[in-house]
């Protein structure tokens, strides 16, 4: 498993911690489960972390001393790539051939590594885009930069060479066919998963006790990195318009980390409270561990995934796992986690009045909240990890066939 960029043990909703982090964690605790030995390489981010670490049973994390510990943003690490390289066929040099089975790469930076691997060791190589340059460069959010060239190639030519490519939704495989010309025969989808034992429906009451919310505020919860793909500042001008337009004294809890962009603007959204005249309702919460941040979502009234661009978007089906309505931006794999006016209401595009009538019912009418939770609890449990270790288990089958007939030929 290759997530060069992140390390799975990260907390996500800071830096480059994400819904990836958590993917790569949960996928890999579900094939250990099956009897499927994965070794993690990530690149080192303290000279503190060790070589290698038995994370739990079955997974081993190798921490990869690739260029300085920190001080390294994403678009510094193509140039550690060959470092990277380098110490993973250590690895595999020092187990003797055929020690791995099959590399399974996560976003592009790893998918070049990838490359090279499945050549040098003559094993096939899934690829997980996760996001992609094309797809994020057509829908930018303002401020937001766009993303280089060197990625875009970068991405094509993993299609080209990849055995099997796995896309999150039906939206990503389509968008791999039309704007990277992948081979249909060769792109599976895969719906990623929640953890339904953490999120899990809960008494709101009791959440909001612990959390110091009012019992009958009307709570908005935003969780995520802070930067502008995200969009959280399309949050906070919502909240304002529900006070000033519908009378709703909405409070908003933003909860994570600046990322990206984000960085060169830290305190951008605490000045944008205070521009709107809405900072007293504002609440800007540091990343929780899950079982934390699931209180959070049970305490929200509803839960508000507004980004640009989204894979898929595990924080919307969390919430509903925890029986909170989303209200999220049509785009990307969001149109497959939020069932439209059934679980939630998904947005057209990023106006911050749309978001405020979008998010109003769901602040006032207690019974829709309700039912509309229930459905939203109904929904995410289509969504296991265990499920989607099955399928990806059948999609490694699948591309060792695929590499097997191709060499036969």
């Amino acid at each position: 498993m290759l997530s060069a960029h992140t390390s799975p043990l990260e907390q996500p909703g800071t830096g480059d911690a994400g819904g990836m982090n958590v993917y790569v964690l949960e996928l890999s605790r579900r094939l250990a489960q099956r009897g499927v030995a994965v070794d993690v390489f990530t690149r080192a981010t303290s000279r503190h972390l060790p070589p290698v670490l038995d994370a739990e049973p079955g997974i081993r994390v190798h921490h990869v001393a690739a260029g300085p510990f920190d001080g390294l943003t994403k678009n510094d690490l193509p140039a550690q790539l060959c470092s990277f390289v380098r110490d993973v066929m250590r690895v595999d040099v020092e187990n003797g051939p055929g020690y791995f089975d099959l590399i399974h790469s996560h976003y592009w930076l790893s998918g070049q590594v990838g490359t090279v691997l499945r050549e040098r060791w003559g094993v096939p190589l899934v690829h997980s885009m996760h996001t992609m340059a094309k797809v994020k460069n057509a829908a930018l959010a303002e401020g937001d930069s766009p993303e280089p060239m060197g990625r875009v190639w970068g991405e094509e030519e993993i299609v080209r060479h990849a055995d099997w490519l796995v896309a999150n939704t039906d939206e990503e495989r389509r968008e791999l066919l039309e704007l990277y010309g992948a081979d249909p025969s060769r792109v599976d989808v895969v719906h990623p998963g929640v953890d339904l034992d953490v999120f899990s429906a809960r008494d709101r009451a009791a959440a909001r006790s612990r959390l110091g919310v009012g019992r009958e505020t009307p709570l908005i919860v935003f969780a995520g990195r802070i930067q502008p793909l995200k969009a959280p500042d399309l949050v906070l001008k919502a909240a304002a318009l529900l006070r000033q337009r519908h009378d709703i004294p909405a409070e908003v809890a933003v909860i994570g980390g600046a990322s990206g962009s984000g960085l060169e603007r830290p305190t951008e959204l605490q000045d944008l409270a205070r521009e709107l005249g809405i900072a007293e309702g504002v609440r800007f919460v540091p990343t929780v561990d899950q079982a934390r941040l699931a209180d959070w979502y049970a305490a929200a009234s509803v839960v508000c995934v507004p980004s640009y661009n989204e894979s898929f978007g595990l924080v919307a089906i969390e919430a509903q796992a925890c029986g909170t309505p989303v209200v999220a931006a049509r785009v990307g794999g969001l149109t497959t986690a939020v069932a439209d006016g059934v679980t939630g209401t998904l947005v057209d595009d990023h106006d911050p009045s749309q978001y405020a009538a979008a998010l109003a019912p769901y602040l006032t009418d207690t019974g829709l909240r309700t039912t509309t939770g229930a459905k939203a609890v109904a929904h995410a449990e289509l969504f296991s990890w265990e499920a989607t270790a099955d399928r990806m288990i059948a999609c490694y089958e699948a591309a060792a066939r695929w590499r097997h007939a191709k060499e036969a030929r």
